[in-house]
């Protein structure tokens, strides 16, 4: 009986240990460094992407024009837009969005379907 209840009393003892440590992790006082604050949003600073993001609007003459009739080059300069990229039917394309880029997509003829920024 005596065995058992020396046991019991060793598994408490580490169990409380245990306990006590957790209880003092370091960085859990006011020396923790706080988050820094959210960005300001407001309508009177113009972001990187708004500088550099391309204008559709300017280019809407091109929808319906084969490719080769117009110079993406062309609608590059003339949108703003920093990049082109040409896709067509089928063709893998990335994710990643980039507001000064123009996307032309074109039909199985190569004639201009889509005009996009990103």
């Amino acid at each position: 009986m005596m065995c058992w209840r020396g046991w019991q009393l060793s598994v408490l003892t580490l169990l409380s240990l245990f306990l006590a440590a957790c209880a003092q992790t370091p960085g859990a006082g006011d020396d923790v460094p706080s988050a820094p604050p959210p960005p300001q949003v407001g309508s009177a600073h113009t972001t990187d992407d708004e500088r550099t993001a391309c204008r559709l609007e300017d280019i809407q003459f091109a929808l319906g024009a084969p490719i080769d009739g117009t110079s993406s080059d062309a609608l590059v300069q003339q949108s703003g837009a920093q990049q082109v990229r040409v896709l067509r039917p089928g063709e893998a394309a990335t994710l990643d969005h980039r507001p000064g880029r123009l996307n032309i997509h074109l039909d199985d003829n190569d004639v201009i379907e889509e005009l996009s920024c990103g």
